[in-house]
Protein backbone atom coordinates (compact mmCIF):
# COMPACT_ATOMS: atom_id res chain seq x y z
CA UNK A 1 0.00 0.00 0.00
CA UNK A 2 2.89 2.32 0.75
CA UNK A 3 4.48 1.73 -2.57
CA UNK A 4 0.63 2.11 -4.29
CA UNK A 5 0.47 5.89 -2.69
CA UNK A 6 4.01 6.81 -2.97
CA UNK A 7 4.15 6.08 -6.92
CA UNK A 8 0.40 7.80 -6.88
CA UNK A 9 1.14 11.33 -5.07
CA UNK A 10 4.83 11.00 -6.91
CA UNK A 11 2.73 11.42 -10.48
CA UNK A 12 0.43 13.74 -9.76
CA UNK A 13 2.02 17.14 -10.47
CA UNK A 14 2.70 15.74 -14.18
CA UNK A 15 -0.70 15.15 -14.57
CA UNK A 16 -2.02 18.08 -12.72
CA UNK A 17 0.44 20.52 -15.17
CA UNK A 18 -1.89 20.23 -18.35
CA UNK A 19 -4.64 21.12 -16.41
CA UNK A 20 -3.34 24.08 -14.65
CA UNK A 21 -1.65 25.55 -17.63
CA UNK A 22 -4.39 25.56 -19.56
CA UNK A 23 -6.84 26.71 -17.29
CA UNK A 24 -4.46 29.65 -16.56
CA UNK A 25 -4.25 30.34 -20.13
CA UNK A 26 -7.99 30.59 -20.63
CA UNK A 27 -8.63 33.00 -17.13
CA UNK A 28 -5.93 35.57 -18.85
CA UNK A 29 -8.11 35.01 -21.95
CA UNK A 30 -11.60 35.80 -20.33
CA UNK A 31 -10.74 38.51 -17.77
CA UNK A 32 -10.40 40.60 -21.17
CA UNK A 33 -14.02 39.28 -21.63
CA UNK A 34 -13.67 36.84 -24.29
CA UNK A 35 -15.38 33.78 -23.66
CA UNK A 36 -12.74 30.70 -24.87
CA UNK A 37 -14.17 27.17 -25.58
CA UNK A 38 -11.65 26.43 -28.35
CA UNK A 39 -8.86 24.87 -25.79
CA UNK A 40 -9.27 21.40 -26.87
CA UNK A 41 -8.55 22.56 -29.89
CA UNK A 42 -4.98 24.63 -29.00
CA UNK A 43 -4.01 21.82 -26.58
CA UNK A 44 -4.58 19.91 -30.00
CA UNK A 45 -2.32 22.01 -31.68
CA UNK A 46 0.28 21.90 -28.96
CA UNK A 47 0.48 18.42 -28.54
CA UNK A 48 0.94 17.91 -32.10
CA UNK A 49 3.96 20.77 -32.60
CA UNK A 50 5.25 18.93 -29.35
CA UNK A 51 5.68 15.96 -30.97
CA UNK A 52 6.82 16.73 -34.42
CA UNK A 53 9.62 18.75 -33.62
CA UNK A 54 10.43 16.39 -31.22
CA UNK A 55 10.55 13.65 -33.84
CA UNK A 56 12.29 16.14 -36.02
CA UNK A 57 15.62 16.06 -33.88
CA UNK A 58 14.59 19.02 -31.62
CA UNK A 59 15.50 18.68 -27.60
CA UNK A 60 12.05 18.58 -25.53
CA UNK A 61 11.94 22.28 -24.12
CA UNK A 62 12.53 23.68 -27.79
CA UNK A 63 9.43 21.15 -28.67
CA UNK A 64 7.36 22.62 -26.09
CA UNK A 65 8.21 26.23 -27.00
CA UNK A 66 7.11 25.57 -30.39
CA UNK A 67 4.09 24.27 -29.08
CA UNK A 68 3.47 26.94 -27.17
CA UNK A 69 4.06 29.13 -30.69
CA UNK A 70 1.56 26.74 -32.49
CA UNK A 71 -1.40 27.53 -30.06
CA UNK A 72 -0.25 31.17 -30.40
CA UNK A 73 -0.50 30.50 -34.17
CA UNK A 74 -4.39 28.65 -33.53
CA UNK A 75 -5.13 31.73 -31.39
CA UNK A 76 -4.41 34.25 -33.65
CA UNK A 77 -7.07 33.11 -36.14
CA UNK A 78 -9.36 33.08 -33.00
CA UNK A 79 -8.75 36.64 -31.82
CA UNK A 80 -9.31 38.01 -35.31
CA UNK A 81 -12.88 36.01 -35.68
CA UNK A 82 -14.19 37.27 -32.03
CA UNK A 83 -11.89 40.46 -31.56
CA UNK A 84 -11.68 41.81 -34.60
CA UNK A 85 -14.32 40.42 -37.39
CA UNK A 86 -16.62 40.02 -33.58
CA UNK A 87 -17.98 36.11 -34.48
CA UNK A 88 -19.81 35.28 -32.09
CA UNK A 89 -17.51 34.12 -29.12
CA UNK A 90 -19.33 30.38 -28.76
CA UNK A 91 -18.98 29.60 -32.50
CA UNK A 92 -16.09 30.18 -32.96
CA UNK A 93 -14.49 28.14 -30.33
CA UNK A 94 -16.07 25.21 -31.12
CA UNK A 95 -15.42 25.61 -34.80
CA UNK A 96 -11.44 25.79 -34.44
CA UNK A 97 -11.43 22.95 -31.89
CA UNK A 98 -13.66 20.61 -34.47
CA UNK A 99 -11.18 22.00 -37.44
CA UNK A 100 -7.82 21.52 -35.08
CA UNK A 101 -9.01 17.58 -34.29
CA UNK A 102 -9.67 17.06 -38.34
CA UNK A 103 -6.16 18.97 -39.36
CA UNK A 104 -4.15 17.52 -36.60
CA UNK A 105 -4.92 14.15 -37.48
CA UNK A 106 -4.61 15.01 -40.93
CA UNK A 107 -1.12 15.93 -40.26
CA UNK A 108 0.06 13.64 -38.34
CA UNK A 109 -1.00 10.68 -40.70
CA UNK A 110 0.56 12.22 -43.77
CA UNK A 111 3.66 12.61 -41.48
CA UNK A 112 3.40 9.39 -39.88
CA UNK A 113 4.12 10.82 -36.60
CA UNK A 114 0.97 8.53 -35.22
CA UNK A 115 2.19 5.93 -32.78
CA UNK A 116 5.63 7.32 -32.52
CA UNK A 117 7.25 6.98 -29.27
CA UNK A 118 9.48 10.03 -28.49
CA UNK A 119 12.29 11.04 -26.33
CA UNK A 120 10.35 12.74 -23.77
CA UNK A 121 11.19 15.41 -20.74
CA UNK A 122 13.24 14.11 -17.38
CA UNK A 123 12.68 15.22 -13.89
CA UNK A 124 15.57 17.20 -12.47
CA UNK A 125 14.25 17.20 -9.16
CA UNK A 126 12.29 15.14 -6.62
CA UNK A 127 10.99 13.18 -9.82
CA UNK A 128 9.43 16.46 -11.39
CA UNK A 129 10.50 18.00 -14.74
CA UNK A 130 11.17 21.50 -15.12
CA UNK A 131 8.00 23.13 -16.17
CA UNK A 132 5.84 21.27 -13.30
CA UNK A 133 8.27 22.68 -11.12
CA UNK A 134 7.44 25.87 -13.45
CA UNK A 135 3.56 25.99 -13.02
CA UNK A 136 3.41 27.66 -9.63
CA UNK A 137 5.84 30.23 -10.83
CA UNK A 138 3.46 30.32 -13.88
CA UNK A 139 0.45 31.25 -11.75
CA UNK A 140 1.86 33.72 -9.31
CA UNK A 141 2.71 35.67 -12.12
CA UNK A 142 -0.60 35.47 -13.71
CA UNK A 143 -1.78 36.76 -10.32
CA UNK A 144 0.98 39.44 -10.20
CA UNK A 145 0.20 40.43 -13.88
CA UNK A 146 -3.84 40.88 -13.54
CA UNK A 147 -3.96 42.40 -9.62
CA UNK A 148 -0.43 44.64 -9.95
CA UNK A 149 0.23 45.70 -13.51
CA UNK A 150 -0.97 48.48 -15.27
CA UNK A 151 -1.48 46.30 -18.69
CA UNK A 152 -3.36 43.59 -16.44
CA UNK A 153 -5.62 46.41 -14.72
CA UNK A 154 -6.32 47.49 -18.31
CA UNK A 155 -7.08 44.33 -19.58
CA UNK A 156 -9.36 43.53 -16.58
CA UNK A 157 -11.23 46.76 -17.30
CA UNK A 158 -11.86 45.47 -20.61
CA UNK A 159 -13.51 42.74 -19.80
CA UNK A 160 -15.40 43.99 -16.94
CA UNK A 161 -17.00 47.18 -19.23
CA UNK A 162 -16.02 47.68 -22.52
CA UNK A 163 -17.40 51.24 -22.92
CA UNK A 164 -15.75 52.63 -19.90
CA UNK A 165 -12.47 51.32 -20.93
CA UNK A 166 -12.88 52.58 -24.16
CA UNK A 167 -13.97 55.85 -22.85
CA UNK A 168 -11.06 55.77 -20.63
CA UNK A 169 -8.60 55.69 -23.78
CA UNK A 170 -8.40 51.82 -23.93
CA UNK A 171 -7.74 50.23 -27.21
CA UNK A 172 -10.32 47.60 -26.33
CA UNK A 173 -9.49 44.98 -29.67
CA UNK A 174 -5.52 45.43 -28.76
CA UNK A 175 -6.08 44.07 -25.16
CA UNK A 176 -8.24 41.82 -26.32
CA UNK A 177 -5.80 40.19 -28.99
CA UNK A 178 -3.09 40.32 -26.11
CA UNK A 179 -5.03 38.14 -23.72
CA UNK A 180 -6.38 35.81 -26.44
CA UNK A 181 -2.54 35.37 -27.38
CA UNK A 182 -1.17 35.02 -24.17
CA UNK A 183 -3.39 32.30 -22.71
CA UNK A 184 -3.23 30.48 -26.37
CA UNK A 185 0.34 30.12 -25.75
CA UNK A 186 -0.34 29.03 -22.09
CA UNK A 187 -2.89 26.40 -23.51
CA UNK A 188 -0.59 25.37 -26.37
CA UNK A 189 2.47 24.54 -23.83
CA UNK A 190 -0.37 22.48 -21.91
CA UNK A 191 -1.06 20.34 -25.18
CA UNK A 192 2.45 20.11 -26.15
CA UNK A 193 3.71 18.83 -22.14
CA UNK A 194 0.96 16.29 -22.53
CA UNK A 195 2.63 14.78 -25.52
CA UNK A 196 6.19 15.57 -24.61
CA UNK A 197 6.15 14.89 -20.80
CA UNK A 198 3.13 12.62 -19.96
CA UNK A 199 2.33 10.36 -22.71
CA UNK A 200 5.59 11.14 -25.23
CA UNK A 201 3.74 9.64 -28.34
CA UNK A 202 0.97 10.98 -30.56
CA UNK A 203 -2.48 9.02 -30.93
CA UNK A 204 -5.30 10.83 -32.35
CA UNK A 205 -7.45 12.85 -29.81
CA UNK A 206 -4.82 12.55 -27.32
CA UNK A 207 -6.31 15.72 -25.64
CA UNK A 208 -9.01 13.14 -24.40
CA UNK A 209 -11.18 16.08 -23.03
CA UNK A 210 -8.90 17.67 -20.96
CA UNK A 211 -9.49 20.88 -22.56
CA UNK A 212 -13.26 21.20 -21.81
CA UNK A 213 -12.14 19.74 -18.08
CA UNK A 214 -9.87 22.91 -18.25
CA UNK A 215 -12.84 25.08 -18.87
CA UNK A 216 -14.86 23.70 -16.37
CA UNK A 217 -12.10 24.22 -13.84
CA UNK A 218 -12.05 27.71 -14.64
CA UNK A 219 -15.25 28.33 -13.77
CA UNK A 220 -15.02 25.80 -10.40
CA UNK A 221 -11.85 28.10 -9.16
CA UNK A 222 -14.29 31.82 -10.37
CA UNK A 223 -11.47 32.63 -12.48
CA UNK A 224 -8.82 33.22 -9.81
CA UNK A 225 -5.73 31.37 -10.67
CA UNK A 226 -4.74 30.18 -7.56
CA UNK A 227 -7.78 28.30 -7.13
CA UNK A 228 -7.20 26.62 -10.47
CA UNK A 229 -4.05 25.59 -9.51
CA UNK A 230 -5.58 23.48 -6.62
CA UNK A 231 -8.27 22.39 -8.80
CA UNK A 232 -5.62 20.80 -11.42
CA UNK A 233 -4.01 19.29 -8.23
CA UNK A 234 -7.64 17.71 -7.77
CA UNK A 235 -8.00 16.30 -11.63
CA UNK A 236 -4.31 15.19 -11.47
CA UNK A 237 -5.02 12.75 -8.14
CA UNK A 238 -7.82 11.52 -10.16
CA UNK A 239 -5.61 10.69 -13.51
CA UNK A 240 -2.75 9.41 -12.01
CA UNK A 241 -4.74 7.54 -10.46
CA UNK A 242 -5.89 5.98 -13.21
CA UNK A 243 -2.84 4.20 -14.45
CA UNK A 244 -2.06 3.57 -10.66
CA UNK A 245 -5.21 1.31 -10.04
CA UNK A 246 -4.39 -0.77 -13.75
CA UNK A 247 -1.08 -1.38 -12.77
CA UNK A 248 -1.58 -2.92 -9.18
CA UNK A 249 -4.58 -5.27 -10.46
CA UNK A 250 -7.24 -3.60 -9.09
CA UNK A 251 -10.44 -5.69 -10.25
CA UNK A 252 -12.10 -2.34 -11.28
CA UNK A 253 -14.07 -2.03 -14.79
CA UNK A 254 -11.52 0.09 -17.30
CA UNK A 255 -14.37 2.44 -18.62
CA UNK A 256 -15.60 3.29 -15.35
CA UNK A 257 -12.13 4.66 -14.24
CA UNK A 258 -12.29 6.36 -17.88
CA UNK A 259 -14.94 8.44 -17.05
CA UNK A 260 -13.69 9.36 -13.62
CA UNK A 261 -12.84 12.54 -14.57
CA UNK A 262 -15.55 13.92 -16.51
CA UNK A 263 -17.88 12.67 -13.53
CA UNK A 264 -15.42 14.84 -11.18
CA UNK A 265 -16.15 17.63 -13.70
CA UNK A 266 -19.47 17.20 -13.03
CA UNK A 267 -19.02 17.07 -9.66
CA UNK A 268 -17.37 20.15 -9.52
CA UNK A 269 -19.63 22.36 -11.97
CA UNK A 270 -22.89 21.32 -9.80
CA UNK A 271 -20.98 22.32 -6.32
CA UNK A 272 -19.89 25.80 -8.01
CA UNK A 273 -23.63 25.85 -8.88
CA UNK A 274 -25.49 25.53 -5.53
CA UNK A 275 -22.31 27.79 -3.84
CA UNK A 276 -24.22 30.43 -5.92
CA UNK A 277 -23.91 33.44 -8.77
CA UNK A 278 -23.50 36.02 -6.29
CA UNK A 279 -20.02 34.33 -5.52
CA UNK A 280 -18.67 34.26 -8.98
CA UNK A 281 -16.00 36.28 -10.30
CA UNK A 282 -17.04 36.24 -14.04
CA UNK A 283 -16.07 39.13 -16.03
CA UNK A 284 -18.75 41.18 -16.62
CA UNK A 285 -18.65 41.65 -20.01
CA UNK A 286 -17.36 37.44 -20.91
CA UNK A 287 -18.67 36.62 -24.29
CA UNK A 288 -19.63 40.27 -25.40
CA UNK A 289 -18.50 42.17 -28.41
CA UNK A 290 -17.21 45.71 -28.31
CA UNK A 291 -18.56 48.24 -31.24
CA UNK A 292 -17.22 51.62 -30.73
CA UNK A 293 -19.60 52.96 -32.48
CA UNK A 294 -22.48 51.83 -30.39
CA UNK A 295 -21.03 53.26 -27.24
CA UNK A 296 -23.86 55.18 -24.91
Amino acid sequence: MTEFLFNWLINVPAFATPFALAALGLIICERSGVLNLGAEGFMLAGALAGVGLTIGGAAPLPALAGAAVAGMALGLVFAVLVAGLRINHVISGLALVFTAQALTSLIATSQRWTNTAITGLEPVLFGQDIVTWATPVLCAATVWGLGRTRFGLNLRAVGENTAAADAAGLDVTLYRFAAILIGAALIGLAGGYLTVAVSRIWVDNVVGGRGWIAIALVIFARWYPWRALGGALLFGCIEALIPRVAAAGIDVPRYFLQMTPYLATLGVMIWAALRGTDRWAQPAALGQHHVREDRT
